[in-house]
């Protein structure tokens, strides 16, 4: 009987054992802890294979390549959690009796004690002859444009703009048509017929979209085309997961939407603009009515590890209305003021439509070949529609005059006309690739490209001075100008490149060469050119906080359709457009010279850069501008020079936050009919400032300043030749502030508010002010005749003092 009970106990004690195991693992395993989350650095960028661990414990994991985490736990009344990473300062976080589905997320921020020497090298962004930017200060940028990545660059040392209302830019005594700008590895182009920054609307470039930014001022590699100047190369970005924002303001919305699945991912953008309060600060007076619309999307998708497809598309729709009323302007000097008054009639509708699209293809070969193909199409629909007629009184202001009180010295009327119209389109198909052979990395091309243009130009002004029509002639009334043109032109353009990235490094220095081909043919002129492009730079290890640089290349800018329209007159004097089929490339032999110097101040990181240069320019297609439009004289007229010193001071100059200043000297020279008169686009001297602050008490508070201080541009009198007679307009001064608080977002130790605001990622209300100190620039200048065939220029001014409030919000 005891053996029995003894065998009883025993089984009912396993049974009891066994259940009650059983329940406590069901217990415990209900009750884990599961925590999870995202690690990302102080740029929002994930931080990969950092170590997550529980203090005390061997329990722990690490990030995967988006920066994400996940483990279990058993619970406790505090759970103490470790994040490290090389490079970054170790973060704690506690947790107070923590039950079910944890999300703790963490930004690390890099320790600069241990990358000091990683700092350093990371200011060395200048491969291959291309500068590499943050996005960062695109957001709290003050300007127009609502932080536009031209009016950056516009900062920069070599890059000049004269109107706060454009997004084009000059480049080294370059014209704005000599810049190259690349989406997504597709050149991308600007409408032809905008005369003026108030019709232009809306930059191509979306800065919510933008990922990454790459900028030359010289130099630059052969897959670029051909251009003279300049190449600017975005890359639109892919979102982490799914996000959003939305931002508005006195002069415009925009709104982006993002979502990742790991193998697919999008973003749209919208963006709508109508700067009527900007435009009211303009000289002449009336009904402005502007509307840009702008609507871009980027859509990815990973097929599998090899290969992935991309899809860019950009609807862009800018109409200007104006009914203008009247203009009072007074311009001179303290001892010679004069006033010029005019009373409007009539209207000006403009329209300027585009789209563009491309879909590409790239396969990963293996880890040293990939290949890509890509189809791109752009399509603009342009009208620039007025009749606006005027009567106008020039007066001499004030006791300027010799007798010692104002007099009339013109009175007139005038009536201008346009009904220009421009379609074109551009298809282009592109194979490309890379292969990397040893320390040799190459990069191939080929690309065909295919252009329409249908023109029909009608443009005409009549002008009377004194009850004189002019010109005065005996046989009756003419116009002072007129122009018409009726094109439809096709042509092809085939471009091959070739170059060849090498890194070498030895015992004395660390090495790159870039050297590169380019080969293209035009239909149109039946011409065959050949770029060679090189790019070296070396740092010595022994004075590794320099780096060194030179290159050479030979440029072409390839001219587009408004380059080769020449203008020419008939018997009557009546002005038409033919199409030059003689017209060669413009050419450009350029040498650069440049060194980077790295060192910290303040205990904090600065470099200085500086580039000298010299360009030699043949077979140049003389221009003169007229605001923003660029007229052509359509033939090979006149040759050239163009040499500079252009320097750059980066660094943080507040801790934690990147600030720079620049400046650069410039001489131009055109040989022009057999006479030296500098380029339109001289500039001999510019400063530029992009400065940023915040408040050591409310380090939410933050003050940006950007500032712009260059040379007047030369300028000529309406169809008047430099070689005649030219003059300097004067100096372009400008200042923006801006301030911004962050009402919700990270903390200063990375942690969001665990509340309802933890699912917006920030929130930020800022108010700017345009113009600090309300100085008169000069964008142009309306010219007066009198009968005695007597010219004054009457300047036409840019926007004056404005104040802005915008608030952004992002989840």
């Amino acid at each position: 009987m005891s053996g029995f009970f003894v065998y009883l106990d025993m089984k009912t004690f396993r049974a009891a054992f066994l259940l009650a195991f059983s329940l406590l693992c069901g217990v415990l395993h209900a009750e884990n802890v599961k925590i999870s989350g995202k690690v990302v650095d102080g740029e929002d960028k994930p931080v990969e294979f950092a170590t997550v661990r529980v203090a005390g414990t061997a329990i722990g994991t690490s990030t995967d390549l988006q920066g994400l985490y996940s483990f279990t736990i058993a619970p406790k009344d505090t759970i103490d959690v470790i994040f490290s990473c090389i490079g970054f300062k170790e973060v704690k976080r506690q947790l107070l009796n923590p039950e079910g589905d944890v999300t703790l997320n963490v930004r690390m921020y890099s320790d600069d004690q241990i990358l000091e020497e990683l700092e350093v090298v990371g200011f060395r962004d200048n491969i291959n002859g291309m500068q590499q930017f943050t996005t960062d200060n695109l957001k709290t940028s003050p300007d127009v444009s609502g932080g536009s990545v031209e009016a950056m660059l516009q900062t920069m040392a070599g890059v000049n703009s004269s109107n706060e209302m454009s997004s084009q830019y000059s480049v080294r005594g370059g014209s704005f048509d000599e810049n190259s700008v690349y989406i997504n590895g597709v050149e991308v182009y600007r409408p032809q017929l905008v005369r003026s920054g108030q019709q232009e609307g809306l930059s191509i470039i979306n800065p919510d979209l933008v990922g990454n930014i790459k900028f030359s001022t010289g130099g630059f590699p052969a897959r670029y085309s051909d251009k003279m100047s300049s190449a600017l190369d975005i890359t639109y970005r892919e979102p982490e997961a799914f996000e959003a924002g939305i931002s508005a303001s006195l002069m415009g919305a925009s709104l982006y939407l993002g979502q990742n699945s790991g193998k697919f991912s999008q973003m749209h953008g919208l963006r709508l603009k109508k700067n009527n309060s900007l435009l009211s600060s303009l000289e002449t007076r009336g009904e402005y009515d502007p509307l840009y619309f702008d609507y871009q999307t980027n859509i990815n998708l990973k097929a599998n590890d090899r290969l992935s497809f991309n899809l860019l598309g950009n609807i862009s729709l800018n109409h200007y209305n104006f009914k203008p009323a009247d203009r009072e302007t007074s311009f001179g000097t303290s001892s010679d003021t004069k006033s010029f008054k005019v009373y409007f009639d009539g209207e000006e509708k403009d329209k300027f439509e585009t789209y563009f699209g491309t879909f590409s293809a790239t396969y990963k070969i293996n880890r040293a070949n990939t290949v890509g193909a890509s189809i791109s199409a752009f399509l603009t629909n342009e009208l620039v529609s007025y009749d606006i007629s005027g009567e106008y009184w020039l007066d001499q202001a004030g006791t300027g005059g010799e007798e010692g009180i104002g007099g009339e010295l013109g009175v007139g009327k005038y009536m201008e006309h346009s009904r220009n119209r421009l379609r074109a389109s551009v298809v282009q198909f592109a194979l490309k690739g890379t292969s990397a052979v040893r320390s040799n990395n190459f990069s191939y091309g080929l690309s065909f490209q295919h252009e329409s243009f249908r023109d029909r130009t009608k443009e005409w002004e009549w002008r009377d001075s004194a009850g004189y029509s002019l010109p005065t002639l005996p046989e009756g009334v003419h116009l002072i100008y007129n122009l018409s043109s009726r094109q439809d032109i096709s042509t092809n353009r085939l471009a091959f490149y070739l170059e060849d990235a090498v890194y070498l490094s030895n015992s004395h220095a660390y090495m790159t060469l870039n050297g590169g081909l380019r080969f293209s043919y035009w239909s149109f002129n039946k011409e065959f050119l050949v770029s060679p492009r090189v790019n070296f730079s070396i740092s010595p290890i022994n004075f590794n906080r320099w780096t060194y640089r030179i290159a050479a290349g030979v440029y072409y800018q390839s001219p587009f359709y408004k380059e080769y329209r020449e203008a020419r007159e008939d018997e009557y004097g009546n002005g038409y457009i033919v199409l030059n089929n003689k017209i060669k490339s413009p050419r450009s032999i350029q040498f650069v010279l440049g060194a980077d110097y790295t060192f910290r101040m303040m205990n904090r990181p600065f470099k200085l850069t500086g580039e000298a240069y010299y360009k030699n320019l043949a077979r140049l297609i003389s221009y003169e501008y007229d605001n923003l439009k660029i007229n052509y004289s359509g033939v090979n007229d006149s040759k050239g020079y163009i040499m500079g010193l252009d320097l750059k001071l980066f660094g943080q100059f507040v801790e934690g936050t990147d600030s720079w200043i620049t400046f650069s000297l410039m001489k131009t020279n055109q040989t022009l009919n057999g006479k030296n008169v500098p380029l339109p686009s001289d500039q001999r001297y510019s400063v530029g400032l992009y400065f940023t602050d915040y408040f050591p008490k409310l380090p939410r508070l933050k003050f940006a300043l950007r500032g712009i201080f260059s040379d007047g541009l030369t300028m000529t009198a309406p169809r008047v030749s430099r070689d005649k007679s030219y003059f300097r307009a004067p100096a372009y001064k400008r200042v923006d502030i801006g301030l911004s608080y962050q009402l919700v977002g990270y903390s200063k130790d990375g942690v969001r508010p665990f509340n309802f605001w933890r699912h917006f990622k920030n929130i930020t209300v800022a108010f700017d002010v345009f113009n600090l100190f309300d100085i008169s620039n000069v964008s142009s200048y309306y010219w007066v005749t009198d009968v005695n065939d007597i010219q004054y220029a009457v300047p036409n001014y840019l926007t004056r003092r404005q104040f802005n409030l915008h608030l952004t919000i992002e989840i």
